[in-house]
């Protein structure tokens, strides 16, 4: 367990458990869905975990890479898809860590659920300000690879929660959870407490403002696809 301290910020991290984000708090309020590292007992239930080598779902479990057919394992219970890589499956090692940062790695040989090599590292620096985080992925197979990064962070949902962000185009589903087709946004600003969304957006501009009762927070990112999953908490 790694425990990051920083002005009233305060991150604890669980390596074993993929990687994740155990907890994120502001004094003693959750900025992230927060769980203290020791009583964690799965990644699906942190604040956040890393999506390596790739996000969302890759249909019915089976990629098509250059002509060549793998399958891969269905890693999410019932549900018929690979989903969000393997990296939140697996332990990450600490290569270094202090008061206020950390830097964990994960090594991926060829198996079932992934199959080519690659080397990952997370990035966490954490200031009396907000915490900075970066995920780099090298491949190592020896040939082209499919790849995909990311995050999966869980913000609290509380009393007047509201999600701003600008993108210029969303992707809608089907019934099996898999994207058939863009439609032409401006991006979304809303309430939380009615929405129901679990869409990919296009043309983010890199930032996502979220406020509440409590506090605001500002996310921003290089990267121009967004992710916007809303469930009850």
């Amino acid at each position: 367990m790694i425990e990051l301290q920083a002005g009233r910020l305060r991150c604890e991290l669980h390596p074993q458990l993929g990687g994740a984000i155990a907890g994120f708090w502001l004094g003693d309020q959750p900025v992230l869905r927060s769980t203290p590292a020791a009583q964690l007992t799965s990644a699906r239930l942190a604040g956040s975990y890393p999506l390596v080598p790739f996000s969302n779902r890759i249909a019915q479990a089976s990629l098509v890479w250059q002509g060549t057919q793998h399958p891969l394992v269905r890693n999410n219970g019932s549900e018929p898809h690979a989903i969000h890589g393997v990296g939140w499956q697996r332990e990450w090692n600490v290569l270094d860590s202090d008061a206020t940062s950390a830097m964990l790695s994960y090594e991926h040989r060829p198996d079932a659920a992934w199959p080519f090599a690659f080397d990952c590292s997370q990035n966490f620096r954490l200031a009396p300000d907000g915490l900075q985080m970066t995920l780099a992925m090298t491949n190592q197979s020896g040939q082209p690879a499919p790849a995909g990064l990311g995050w999966h962070p869980y913000f609290t949902k509380r009393p007047g929660s509201h999600v701003a962000f600008r993108a210029t185009g969303r992707w809608e589903m089907g019934p099996d959870k898999l994207p058939t087709h863009r439609a032409a946004v401006q991006g979304l600003d809303a309430d939380c407490e009615a929405l129901d969304v679990d869409h990919c957006f296009d043309g983010w501009d890199g930032v996502v403002e979220l406020s509440d009762s409590v506090m605001r927070v500002r996310l921003r990112s290089e990267l121009t696809l967004l992710v916007v999953f809303t469930n009850d908490t």
